[in-house]
């Protein structure tokens, strides 16, 4: 499953999502990866969740991203600044979505994604998905 918590620059979603996770940790089965653009949230995230900066790695492109997530899931699944990581700022969401829920359900793990964008401007798939909206 992939929930999507989307608002405006601004808006309190990076909150929500550490909320979330800080809370999924509590009845998680597997572990929980937190992906940012940086370790400014490592504080604010309980010490049993893995924070991975993402500007460590020479993540190009969101295929380049996809591969990334992949590589995470193959080794044991919340995100932070998903249009910065994922190269995607301005530009069409709908196959990079399309290509996490094919893995969310293949791999069976959720998926948590923080999108700094307005519900109107997602793909119309992508509307269902929408756990919180700031």
């Amino acid at each position: 499953m992939v929930q999507l918590i989307i608002g405006n620059k601004g808006d309190g979603k990076t909150k929500h999502l550490l909320d979330r996770v800080n809370n999924q940790i509590k009845t998680a089965s597997g572990n929980i990866v937190y992906l940012d653009k940086s370790t400014k949230h490592m504080h604010e995230l309980n010490n049993k969740v893995r924070l991975i900066n993402v500007k460590d790695y020479p993540l190009k492109n969101s295929d380049e991203f996809i591969g990334f997530i992949c590589g995470i899931i193959s080794q044991d699944y919340d995100l932070d600044s998903f249009l910065k990581i994922a190269h995607l700022e301005g530009k069409d969401l709908s196959d990079t979505l399309t290509q996490l829920n094919q893995i969310s359900e293949q791999f069976k793990v959720d998926l948590c994604i923080s999108i700094s964008v307005e519900e109107k401007d997602l793909p119309d798939f992508a509307k269902e998905q929408v756990l919180i909206s700031c």
